[in-house]
């Protein structure tokens, strides 16, 4: 029995990844099996040579890093698409206006509380603070969580009425198909958007490099992006 085949994923593309996971599965009949954690330890895996994958979906930058120190194979990438950094709160709350940055910095000293994850989407939210100059203010109201999914059931399962979160616009979409009390608001104002683009490549240790090629085009194709942009990511 021929082993399924490894992704080894950030978590803010996850719908579009998983999505081409299963049709590949229905096309060519290859199992294939995806694990999902945040870029930080996505990054200390490969880096410690511990991913144990044939496929790696990451951020343009973090990859070009990889393929630079010979982790994955070079010249063979598809992209998945981009993600926006947005706003969200529970289902029925106080929504701050995302009209433009200082409407949004009015909002974020007026909360409650504020949540974000402690991954690469909530690392630029601590750079946004700074920018704002809010950081310093809302220091003893912020709460920092593992992961965006994190962030969502936090504010479900909150009573703060005025509590903000922030998040990638494709996971607070999963966890409202799902039926988490969570409300995107939006994406973030124009003058301060956070895009993220995210590829997949062929770890050079891949078990089976032909196969994780055939997946790593198929994520390429139009029917892959198709999946893709049914999941919110953006080309």
């Amino acid at each position: 029995m021929t082993d399924p085949l490894r992704i080894l994923s950030t978590g803010a593309p996850k719908g579009g990844v998983s999505g081409c996971a299963r049709a590949f599965e229905e096309e060519t009949g290859r199992a294939v099996e995806v694990k999902f954690v945040t870029a930080p330890v996505l990054r200390e895996l490969v880096e410690k040579g511990e991913a144990a994958a044939d496929i790696v979906v990451a951020p343009v930058a973090r990859m070009d890093a990889f393929e630079a120190e010979g982790s994955v194979l070079p010249g063979i990438r598809s992209t998945v698409g981009s993600v926006k950094a947005g706003v969200v709160v529970r289902a029925g709350a106080q929504e701050p206006d995302l009209s433009s940055a200082e409407s949004l910095k009015a909002a974020i000293l007026a909360a409650d509380s504020i949540v974000y994850n402690v991954a690469t989407s909530g690392q630029y939210i601590v750079q946004m603070m700074d920018r704002l100059g809010v950081a310093e203010a809302i220091e003893d109201k912020v709460t920092r969580v593992p992961n965006g999914s994190g962030v969502m059931m936090h504010l479900a399962d909150s009573k703060i009425e005025n509590e903000i979160g922030f998040g990638q616009l494709t996971e607070i979409r999963v966890h409202e198909d799902r039926g988490i009390a969570v409300k995107l608001v939006g994406a973030l104002p124009k003058e301060l958007e956070n895009v993220t683009t995210y590829c997949a490549a062929v770890f050079a240790k891949a078990a089976d490099p032909e196969a994780a090629r055939e997946l790593v085009a198929f994520m390429g194709t139009d029917h892959g992006r198709e999946i893709c942009r049914g999941t919110g990511l953006e080309f």
